[in-house]
């Protein structure tokens, strides 16, 4: 990721924890930069967090493609997204030559508790 954004922050968009054949899991520690009036974590930090672990995926598949770009992110808020370190867990839906579609779940304190859920697709050059 720090390749692909040498730009950024170290561990601001969020790092793999683990990565095996159709599955990854990843960790962001937001700082309160991300959070938004009311004290919760903000949506658009959520949704970056969940397009992350997504790229991350299709990396984890394709190789280091530069230009492997989201074309569609649907996400869902199912609950408050307290203070605290969130996590995800993205996996492959399907991978094919043109599009990678994925499902990541994102959570804070308890893995059977998301709080948010992501429809993402990648287009794959």
């Amino acid at each position: 990721m720090a390749e692909a954004f040498p730009h950024s922050v170290p561990g601001s968009r969020g790092t793999v924890v683990s990565a095996v054949p159709g599955h990854i899991q990843a960790r962001m520690d937001p700082t309160e930069l991300a959070l938004r009036p009311g004290g919760l974590i903000s949506g658009p930090t959520q949704m970056g967090f969940a397009d992350m672990a997504a790229y991350a995926l299709v990396l984890a598949h394709i190789g280091p493609v530069a230009m492997a770009v989201t074309s569609a992110l649907n996400y869902q808020f199912l609950r408050p997204c307290r203070p605290g370190p969130l996590f995800a867990d993205a996996h492959m839906l399907r991978l094919g030559k043109r599009l990678a579609v994925m499902d990541v779940r994102i959570w804070t304190n308890d893995a059977n508790k998301p709080v948010g859920q992501a429809n993402v697709t990648y287009a794959i050059p």
